[in-house]
């Protein structure tokens, strides 16, 4: 595409050098006078001129017959640097990257998300190499190829690498390549997958268990054992029918992307919150802790979402911490953002596991969890909450030491700001 232009705009440019020439040449001699009308012509037709509109005529007119064809190419050349700048910016915008190669897989143009793509760090590397490796099977056999491609970050990517030839339908004029970061879309297909096959692990333990227990039930004639059978369908019972609620409120939550807000008592929140799970602490042996802000801290929120992300942070500390351990729940004004914090002195979280711990259903230690009676859905429903309310929720933990969650959410205007 540049040289095309390049070697245009030179035509153009020296025509009147070759002219100037010809005319110092030729201009003395008839004989002179006809060549140099001649190969004017012949300049004239390499133009786009007809040739037999300079064949007759004076030097003049086949003068102003080239005049007519130079400018005409110049126009030429400017509205096929128009379009090349078009096209390039055009292809700029785009956020797959993009490398337009000659028909022997050299490089000649490449977009910006292209370059940021395939640049100069070590994972970069690699991507530049598969790019190398298709292009080199391109240019060999001509076929479209594709594949997709892993770097193990931090942070991990998925590329889809795409590798096109382009052609007149006789000969090749060039390779496209299309580089695409699909890592996006990748994720929501592993947690689709995994959302799907947890819903219906979850659901068919505690549905697997009633079933049996209420066909023992059925034939058991000891009347202590079917009371302890009948407890246990209870506790099975309304396992599944928490899945079930946290589902429901999960779902509502997400799409309640901007609730109803009104102005709340942070205080008044944390109170609820706490009396939600005094008594799981209590059968724990887990001391409450609480450090209410000492000037009121108001919030424009939903107080049933508020309430259900503070409640999900206590119950999960509590749950996790050792019997004897401490749980500290507390708030206080940080510019504009009122803070709450929830730390224990339990298990804590590996931090290979820290990306993932807001995923729905996603448990750290399987076999505690449900031992406990988690759903894997808590913490999910917090970031939602925190999305919910222009806010995020943190975490900070060290296996063996403990955990703190923090859930950072903008006050009311009214809430003096610097007070604690």
């Amino acid at each position: 595409m540049h040289l095309s232009l390049d070697a245009t705009e030179i035509l153009v440019g020296g025509l009147s050098v070759l002219i100037v020439v010809f005319l110092s040449g030729f201009i003395s001699s008839r004989v002179g006078k006809r060549e140099l009308r001649a190969r004017l012509g012949a300049l004239a037709s390499r133009l786009g001129e007809d040739p037999s509109s300079t064949e007759k005529g004076s030097i003049d007119h086949v003068l102003t017959r080239l005049e007519v064809a130079t400018d005409a190419a110049a126009a030429a050349v400017g509205e096929s640097s128009a379009d090349a700048i078009r096209l390039r910016r055009t292809l700029d915008r785009l956020p797959q990257g993009v490398l337009i190669c000659d028909e022997l897989g050299g490089v000649v143009f490449r977009n910006v998300a292209a370059v940021e793509l395939v640049g100069g760090n070590h994972f970069d590397a690699i991507a530049s190499q598969a790019v190398e490796d298709l292009l080199a099977a391109n240019v060999e056999d001509r076929a479209q190829s594709e594949r997709v491609l892993e770097l193990y970050g931090p942070p991990r990517r998925t590329l889809s690498l795409r590798c096109v030839s382009v052609d007149d339908g006789q000969r090749s004029l060039g390779i496209v390549v299309v580089i695409d970061d699909i890592t996006k879309n990748r994720r929501l297909e592993e947690v689709r997958r995994d959302f799907v096959a947890n819903v219906s692990h979850e659901l068919k333990t505690p549905m697997g268990a009633l079933g049996l227990l209420a066909e023992t039930l059925a034939v058991e004639p000891d009347p202590d054992v079917a009371q302890r059978l009948a407890g246990r369908i209870q506790s099975e019972a309304f396992r599944a029918s928490r899945i079930i609620d946290d589902l429901l409120d999960l779902s509502r939550i997400e799409a309640e992307e901007s609730p109803y807000r009104e102005a709340i008592d942070v205080s008044l929140i944390m109170a609820e919150s706490l009396e939600r799970v005094k008594s799981l602490a209590d059968q724990n042996t887990i001391t409450l802790e609480i450090a209410e802000p000492i000037e009121p801290i108001t919030v424009l929120g939903d107080r049933r979402q508020l309430v259900s992300a503070f409640h999900n942070l206590l119950e999960n500390a509590v749950k996790y911490s050792d019997s004897g351990g401490t749980v500290r729940f507390s708030a206080a004004l940080d510019d504009g953002e009122v803070v709450i914090s929830v730390s224990d002195d339990g298990v804590g979280i590996p931090s290979k596991e820290l990306d993932r711990i807001f995923e729905r259903f996603y448990r750290v230690d399987h076999g505690r969890s449900r031992a406990t009676g988690g759903t894997g859905l808590g913490l999910s429903i917090v970031r939602h909450v925190a999305s919910n309310h222009s806010g995020a929720i943190e975490v900070v933990s060290e296996e063996g030491v403990g955990s703190t969650f923090t859930l950072r959410i903008p006050t009311a205007p009214d809430t003096p700001i610097g007070l604690s």
